[in-house]
């Protein structure tokens, strides 16, 4: 029944397609390679970098690690490379505790191989398919009634 329910605010309240699944693994693999997406845009720069590290004091625990054709890339300070384990986990940020978001996928990105989680579209995709298939039949017939 939670399922259910959760599935339908998601869906039809937030409008989302996908809801999260599983539990971290502690591979790290998610605070190594990251965007920034700030707004509607990936941050370009070290500038705006830095503004937004001003606003935002969690931005702080950012290194610039490179950039590419998407936007710069960063690596959190806060994992340790031996464990691969947060140090600040029971404090960590809400963006941290939201990992992963369907808006992840929207950008191209993916889930390691590594990682607990998993991403589960709401509407499964013969569902939407049948929907998508009935629309056209109508469509379809609709035409071919009016074209006689």
């Amino acid at each position: 029944m939670w399922i259910k329910f959760k599935k339908w605010v998601l869906a039809n309240i937030l409008r989302r397609r996908y809801y999260r699944t599983g539990k971290c693994n502690a591979c790290g693999k998610c605070c190594t390679q990251i965007y920034v997406k700030h707004y509607k845009h990936v941050i370009q720069d070290e500038k705006e970098f830095e503004k937004l590290q001003y606003l935002h004091s969690f931005y702080s625990n950012l290194k610039v690690i490179g950039k590419d054709e998407i936007g710069l890339i960063f690596e959190c300070q806060n994992l340790d490379p031996e464990t691969h384990k947060c140090k600040i986990h029971k404090t960590r940020p809400g963006i941290c505790r939201r990992y992963p978001q369907e808006e992840l996928f929207s950008m191209g990105g993916a889930l390691s191989d590594d990682c607990g989680y998993k991403m589960e579209p709401i509407v499964p995709f013969a569902k939407v398919l049948e929907t998508v298939s009935k629309k056209q039949s109508k469509k379809t017939l609709f035409f071919w009634n009016n074209h006689k």
